[in-house]
């Protein structure tokens, strides 16, 4: 089964547009966790334009589900995962100013790099996955590094979907099977939604994780948070 893990960051820039504290964004978690989510996603950047440090601390007091949290492993955020500890850090090479994550990482120019963070990382038990394009050498530079999963990086697949769903799929098809051969766990994220997530689950049926925030928090405005849950779970049954 592909578990869902539902990023809330679009809930703390809500809060955040207004001051206070609502929405809340740890009953947010809650809320999505009691519905069914069974992962829940933050992506704290440097401005903290979203999610804040301090939400990060606060949900890993509370959440029972698995806490990803994703981001480009500099210093400030390097400690405050080391600090945390959750499940699993996603490995982002997201720029300071960048409106949201649109590459993923080249694995073998940045290996030595890579290599170093990864090993941190796992010394303290967190699981670690890299970001990256649906490039089966990206994905080989992964393993070498010493990932334990990657992330492919769906906005290309979502952007080509509508217009020839098979050839948008097919390069991310090749990379999750290099992925399997290297002995790598699969998630994937980033633009997907209710209309592209049931054929990207049927064509690579052993993903182990989607993330998911714009889109499904988006559809919740319209459809309830919890009724939103349960459809982006069916697609993925």
């Amino acid at each position: 089964m592909t578990r869902l893990s539902v990023n809330i960051n679009k809930v703390a820039t809500l809060r955040n547009a207004r001051g206070g504290n609502n929405p809340d964004v740890v009953q947010v978690a809650l809320d999505c966790e009691k519905f069914g989510a069974e992962g829940i996603t933050v992506h704290p950047r440097p401005d903290q334009r979203h999610i804040r440090y301090e939400d990060v601390r606060a949900l890993k007091k509370v959440i029972q589900t698995e806490f990803n949290i994703e981001g480009n492993p500099q210093d400030a955020f390097a400690g405050l995962v080391l600090e945390v500890k959750p499940a699993q850090v996603t490995l982002v090479p997201d720029a300071v100013h960048a409106i949201t994550s649109n590459q993923g990482w080249d694995t073998i120019t940045h290996q030595h790099f890579l290599q170093e963070v990864i090993a941190e990382f796992k010394h303290a038990g967190i699981r670690v996955s890299v970001f990256v394009d649906p490039d089966v050498k990206m994905v080989e530079g992964a393993a070498k590094a010493g990932a334990d999963r990657v992330e492919l990086y769906t906005e290309p697949y979502a952007a080509a979907y509508a217009n020839d769903r098979h050839a948008a799929v097919a390069s991310y098809v090749r990379a999750a099977q290099e992925a399997k051969r290297c002995g790598l766990g699969l998630n994937a994220g980033h633009d997907l939604s209710l209309e592209n997530l049931n054929f990207l689950k049927a064509s690579i049926p052993f993903m182990d994780e989607v993330s998911i925030g714009h889109a499904l928090i988006c559809d919740a405005l319209y459809l309830g948070l919890e009724n939103t849950i349960q459809l982006y779970k069916r697609c993925l049954r």
